[in-house]
This record gives C-alpha cells, structure tokens and sequence, in this order.
C-alpha cells in the first residue's frame, strides 16, 4: 500500500482547525492561525516525526477514523493534507495537529517515514 495526497487541504479542513485550535486560544488569535494555515506552502514531513513533535499517541487501527481512513488509502483515494501550528521546544510547547490526527496515524500504520504534505503555521 502506498499513500496519495491531494495537492491541498480539503475546504472543511480550515474549519475543523479552527473549531480545535479555539479550545486552546482566543478567536482573533485563532483567525490569524486559519489564515496563515490558508497562506502556507506545502511542505512535507514524516509520520514519526510529527506524531514525535506534536507528543500524541499513535492511535490504533481499529480507531473507526483511523480505519476509515486505511480504507481510504488501501482503496488508492487520495488524502488531504495536515494542517499543523509549530511548537516550541524552548517553552515546552508541542506542535499542534490542527486537523488530520487520524490521517497521520493512518499514514503511520503503512509506513511511519511516510512523507505527508503539510501546511505549517507559527503561533507568533
């Protein structure tokens, strides 16, 4: 099995983000994040490093997400990308997963030095 990428964030991606990154700052600060996570180039990173950076756990196969979305792949449909904030090794903060969890640990189970197509924004 090998994993496909769209060559962008599907448009339900940037909301999904925002709903997430609403629990842990304040909306002006959550709409500047979207927009520079809207802005970002696409860049690529392994599976292992970002679940590393960001300090989540690798969730399960039978996680229904995460099995969907190794359905998705085994049946060669392509994934959209992550969207990711940078964190901060100095201060102790871990890179947020803004939205696609699932598909990083999806891309995981396959292969964890899965290059993933990311959008990377900084919180500053």
């Amino acid at each position: 099995m090998k994993v496909t990428w769209n060559a962008q964030p599907d448009d339900h991606d940037y909301p999904a983000a925002a709903a997430y990154l609403t629990l842990l700052a304040d909306s002006p600060t959550v709409d500047a994040l979207v927009q520079k996570l809207r802005d970002a180039p696409i860049s690529h990173q392994k599976a292992k490093d970002i679940l590393r950076a960001s300090q989540l756990a690798l969730l399960s196969k039978d996680n229904k997400h995460v099995a969907a979305d190794l359905q998705k792949i085994e049946d060669g449909k392509d994934l959209s990308p992550i969207l990711l904030v940078r964190g901060n090794f100095r201060t102790g903060a871990p890179l947020q997963v803004a939205d696609g969890y699932h598909r990083v640990c999806a891309s995981y189970w396959v292969d964890e030095n899965t290059d993933i197509p990311v959008k990377l924004a900084g919180p500053e």
